[in-house]
């Protein structure tokens, strides 16, 4: 598999450095896991972020605090402690996200679907599985917030070129594009989204209300 995009430097720092809200740290973290570069480059930041902190003067703490954090957390109620996850054993779904809960498919669109992904409900971000059918075309569109797509399977092109397998796309509200997805099979991708589509052209201002991800 060879990945010709990924995602911008900045925003693997933040990944590495553990700031991005969970949808976000959901998609690059897969992106990672599959591209021997941009493992190369997170585990570079994290030996780097490793010796500033061998510099730093330790902190002394009292002898019986970890004793009292374990008594804390014993004392938690039952129904405050995190549920196990939930196995997804469904051949739709990929295995980096067998242990994550995953909806049930609704259509958003004509030829496109999506299964919403669930997370801890912390931050404003939403993941989920966006599958389109060969040969669709989406209109033309930007988005009020940020989305990041991580292509599982299949392919699409836009201005910003080819999208195959592994390959990371970063739109934004500055972002105008219209994907077009390849004709070898369906295309299944992870993505993460803050805000909505804003569809161009009289159509899309029409149609825009009926599609939400």
């Amino acid at each position: 598999m060879t990945i010709s995009h990924h995602p911008p430097e900045e925003l693997l720092a933040e990944f590495a450095a553990g700031n991005l809200e969970e949808a976000h740290q959901l998609v690059v973290g897969v992106h990672v896991a599959g591209c021997t570069r941009c493992a190369r480059f997170v585990r570079a930041l994290e030996q780097l972020a490793g010796a500033a902190l061998e510099e730093v003067e330790p902190v002394p703490t009292a002898p019986d605090a970890f004793d009292r954090i374990m008594s804390r957390i014993d004392e938690l109620p039952e129904d405050t402690k995190a549920p196990p996850p939930a196995s997804v054993t469904d051949n739709d779904v990929p295995p980096a996200l067998r242990n994550y809960r995953i909806g049930k498919r609704r259509r958003v669109a004509p030829g496109l679907s999506m299964r919403p992904i669930e997370l801890s409900g912390s931050g404003k971000a939403r993941a989920f599985l966006l599958r389109s059918a060969p040969g669709s075309r989406m209109l033309e569109h930007t988005h009020t917030g940020t989305e990041l797509t991580l292509v599982l399977e299949g392919s699409f092109s836009h201005e910003g070129g080819r999208f195959g397998p592994g390959d990371f796309d970063y739109g934004d509200d500055e972002v105008e594009h219209r994907p077009i997805v390849g004709d070898e099979g369906p295309c299944v991708c992870l993505v993460a989204m803050t805000g909505d589509l804003r569809m161009n052209g009289l159509l899309g201002r029409l149609i825009g209300p009926f599609v939400r991800l």
